[in-house]
C-alpha cells in the first residue's frame, strides 16, 4: 500500500511539473534574436535617388518637382531639401515603411 502511495505522489510530482521533460522552444528564441537589431549591426544606406525620390514623386508631384509651383522653393529632387525639411515631410508622408526610409536617411552621414 505504501509503495502505491509513493508512486501516485511522483505521478502527480510529475504532472505538477509538466511532464518528465523540459520542452525548449529554441526556434523561437533563435528567430527572435535573429530579428533584434544589435548596436554593432550597421544600417543599409538609403540611396536618395532610387528609393526615396520615387517616394516623393508619387506622392508630391507635380508642385515640388521641375516645372511645378513649388519648385524653386522646396525641390524634393534634391537630397539638401528633404534633409532641410526633416520628419516635416510625414504630414504628406503617412505610410511606417515610407517613413522609416526617410527617417533613416535624414540619421545617415551625407
Amino acid at each position: 500500500m505504501r509503495a502505491i502511495l509513493v508512486l501516485i505522489g511522483m505521478g502527480l510530482l510529475i504532472l505538477e511539473s509538466g511532464g518528465t521533460t523540459r520542452q525548449v522552444r529554441m526556434p523561437e528564441v533563435v528567430a527572435s534574436a535573429a530579428t533584434v537589431p544589435t548596436a554593432s549591426t550597421p544600417k543599409a544606406r538609403v540611396d536618395f535617388d532610387t528609393q526615396l525620390k520615387p517616394i516623393f514623386q508619387s506622392k508630391c508631384m507635380p508642385c515640388h518637382f521641375s516645372g511645378g509651383q513649388m519648385y524653386d522653393r522646396l525641390p524634393f529632387d534634391k537630397p539638401a531639401t528633404i534633409r532641410k525639411l526633416g520628419t516635416r515631410l510625414f504630414t504628406r508622408i503617412k505610410e511606417e515603411n515610407d517613413r522609416r526610409l526617410i527617417q533613416d536617411f535624414l540619421t545617415q552621414s551625407p
